[in-house]
């Protein structure tokens, strides 16, 4: 008898590489500080999980930032000033995330762990193909190989939308969607999954909502660590995870969790 849950599909930056999602922090901090505009840690982080031009687009829209671009250029962001930044968001997105490109601890077993099973592997990201190229080439040799990546622009929305989840799925052959299962770090992709019909898993601590090296998040006191972890397991139900752990070295008993249920269905 087959294994009851046909596919896993994951994100990447936060998910499966870069711990913290740090890259696309740094590469947003460095093209506006290049326009003269300051943005926190927090700007570059609220809207994170998104495509990269519209993170770009919310980021423009905060109160805050658009009021220190007034302040600095003398009138609001305007479509010309978007392209022009995402531009230059292209080529230092790409370079931040090369350089973050290291495997989570157990990205690579899970995936193993998986494949073992028959469960075909999947992902979705908000980077675009050009800011992949590296960390692909990168991912691989430690490991790391989806049978399937779909970008940032490579279906008509982006997330929320749940059409880069069923653009994997398609090409993966596997279904129904409640079979499958989406892992992300970012409420925005659970939301992705919620609505494409997967089962769903949060990951609290590798990814944005904690938004620290995995050396930084283990240096805190417990208490700290725990009040970080519980803040964002809490975002990350109220978009609708079924399940959320830590990182992705705990999913495969949830796997099993799930492929329990699918079978008494």
């Amino acid at each position: 008898m087959s294994f009851p849950v046909k596919a896993v599909v994951f994100d990447w930056a936060g998910t499966m590489v870069d711990f913290g999602c740090m890259a696309p922090v740094e590469a947003l901090v460095e093209v506006f500080a290049a326009e003269g505009v300051a943005i926190t840690v927090a700007e570059a982080r609220r809207d994170m999980g998104k495509t990269k031009h519209d993170h770009l687009a919310a980021i423009l829209a905060n109160p805050g930032v658009a009021s220190r671009w007034q302040a600095q250029k003398g009138s609001p962001p305007t479509d010309a000033d978007m392209d022009r930044i995402y531009r230059s968001l292209v080529p230092a997105m790409s370079q931040a995330a090369a350089r973050a490109s290291v495997l989570i601890p157990g990205a690579a077993k899970t995936a193993a762990a998986l494949t073992a099973l028959g469960v075909r592997i999947g992902s979705g990201t908000g980077y675009t193909r050009e800011m992949m190229a590296d960390i692909l080439a990168k991912a691989a040799a430690q490991g790391y190989a989806p049978e399937v990546v779909v970008c940032a622009g490579e279906t008509p929305s982006g997330r929320p939308a749940p059409l880069m989840t069923w653009k994997a799925l398609i090409a993966l052959d596997a279904w129904p969607a409640r079979a499958c299962i989406k892992v992300d770090d970012s409420a925005v992709g659970i939301e992705e999954g919620r609505l494409a019909g997967c089962w769903t898993v949060g990951l609290s601590a590798s990814g944005n909502g904690v938004g620290m090296s995995r050396g930084a998040l283990l240096a805190l006191t417990l208490e700290e660590r725990r009040a970080k972890l519980t803040a964002a397991e809490t975002a990350l139900r109220e978009a609708g995870a079924d399940f959320v752990i830590e990182d992705v070295s705990q999913l495969m008993p949830v796997v099993h969790e799930i492929a329990r249920r699918i079978g008494q269905a």
